[in-house]
């Protein structure tokens, strides 16, 4: 059963690469976010993508919340996560080639520890992307508590998903 709001945001671990402006295209060693004890006591915007590089994610879903990173900050989010069902370093070379920077936290969930853990997975192994991924969804967590949720009823598409619809929630 998936998670719905006013639950408690489950915890799982991801891994990221930080972002170094001192070295940008550098591939840095990976950092753990646990998404209770990382997480707690902030507003965080979590956007869940079914895979890096892949078409709808890089052309429609990913790029909107990069370029409205500082108004949704200004809304009082403290941190913006992408996460999809890759791994660390695939997740930190798609954020260098989608200039993300420092503005969203790029983690994986190879795993899929968190798409179980939400019951946000979906099965796109009949497309070959895999049997465990995160379906399209943005949750907005405030301490730990889930205050929105959107999950696309269409993972191919971008409508309750996206920076705006965020924007408008908060």
């Amino acid at each position: 059963m998936a998670i719905k709001v006013g639950d408690e945001f489950p915890q799982v671990q991801l891994k990221y690469v930080p972002y170094d402006a001192a070295a940008p295209d550098a591939c840095g060693a990976p950092q753990l976010l646990d998404t209770k004890n990382n997480l707690e006591g902030k507003k965080v915007v979590l956007v869940g993508v079914p895979g890096a590089f892949t078409p709808t994610c890089s052309a429609k879903h990913l790029p909107p919340f990069v370029a409205k990173a500082d108004e949704l900050k200004a809304k009082g989010v403290d941190l913006i996560v992408c996460v999809s069902g890759n791994d660390f370093f695939v997740m930190d070379a798609w954020g260098k080639q989608e200039k993300v920077t420092d503005k969203i936290l790029m983690a994986g969930d190879a795993n899929g520890d968190l798409g179980r853990a939400t019951g946000l997975s979906i099965d796109l192994s009949v497309a070959g992307l895999g049997a465990v991924r995160l379906t399209r969804f943005a949750a907005i967590v405030d301490s730990g508590k889930v205050i929105h949720l959107g999950v696309e009823p269409d993972p191919t598409e971008v409508t309750v998903t996206g920076a705006d619809s965020i924007l408008s929630a908060l």
